[in-house]
């Protein structure tokens, strides 16, 4: 698994306990599922693993969810978690919308070289029946430098460059039903459709039913009957920023690691009646 942004569950068995490494829940969930992702890390988590939580985790003066904190708010934040620049993390999540992919682009962002995602996640680790732990774990406060990296970060202004002079492929996440807009929503007064131009790969077709990424044939099989090209930029979006980083982590698991996620993703393009929309009954802007 060498240059692999992922670590299996036997690695992360191995080598639980060493000095340098932290392993992060990254669990989140969606408003309307009933689930509180802090009260289940409480419950059972891996043992020693600290909570990230990308809900707190924000740009305090953005109106859009989990929005990227900037680099002196995200190293704040995480130096009261306890990790430093020489870590080696292994974010997890127990989450449908596969969250840990999420705080591995956040950190990526941030300069952070050495973190990985745990393949298949806390599902994979209990099916297994490898240990958990209940309580809150806390580590000492320590000192964190974030050196961000804005070429893996997109703007609603990027993607609007983008729409008239295709820099990078947008690569949409979302199921197809709602990027083709014959799905409603799940936020309310959002339209439906997609950015003009867009690809769709949606995220839940990266995994195998035990949470695992599929293996890269079967990955590059997928990517490229959406149309995608690895070989040229790309930009990835979804709902509101998070499974668009299932798709930058099922990139680089091909060797991608450059790709640049739209961070405001629907919940901002289609909340904002003057951007275009494209539906594919049209193939044609609209707007609302």
């Amino acid at each position: 698994m060498a240059n692999s942004p992922l670590k299996t569950v036997e690695w992360l068995t191995k080598n639980l306990g060493r000095d340098n490494l932290v392993v992060l829940d990254a669990s989140w969930h969606l408003p309307d599922s009933g689930r509180n992702a802090r009260d289940e890390y409480s419950a059972a988590h891996i043992p020693g693993a600290l909570f990230f939580d990308i809900d707190a985790i924000v740009d305090p003066n953005s109106d859009q969810p989990h929005t990227l904190p900037g680099a002196r708010d995200f190293a704040g934040a995480v130096t009261k978690l306890g990790i430093t620049n020489g870590s080696k993390i292994v974010v997890y999540d127990n989450s449908d919308v596969r969250t840990a992919p999420r705080a591995w682009w956040m950190f990526r962002t941030m300069g952070h070289k050495n973190i990985y995602v745990l393949d298949g996640g806390l599902q994979l680790w209990q099916a297994q029946k490898r240990p958990t732990e209940s309580g809150d774990t806390k580590s000492p406060v320590s000192s964190y430098f974030a050196d961000y990296n804005p070429a893996l970060y997109l703007t609603k202004n990027d993607i609007l460059t983008n729409i008239e002079e295709t820099t990078h492929q947008i690569v949409d996440a979302r199921a197809a039903g709602r990027y083709n807009g014959t799905a409603p929503e799940p936020r309310p007064g959002l339209r439906s459709g997609h950015i003009p131009g867009a690809r769709n790969l949606p995220f839940g077709e990266l995994y195998n039913a035990n949470g695992t990424m599929l293996g890269n044939e079967e990955l590059a099989s997928k990517i490229e009957a959406a149309g995608i090209d690895l070989t040229s930029p790309i930009g990835t979006s979804c709902g509101s920023g998070v499974t668009a980083c299932c798709l930058a982590l099922a990139f680089a698991k091909l060797g991608k690691w450059d790709t640049a996620v739209y961070d405001g993703s629907w919940s901002e393009w289609g909340s904002q009646a003057d951007l275009p929309i494209e539906t594919p009954s049209d193939c044609k802007e609209v707007r609302a």
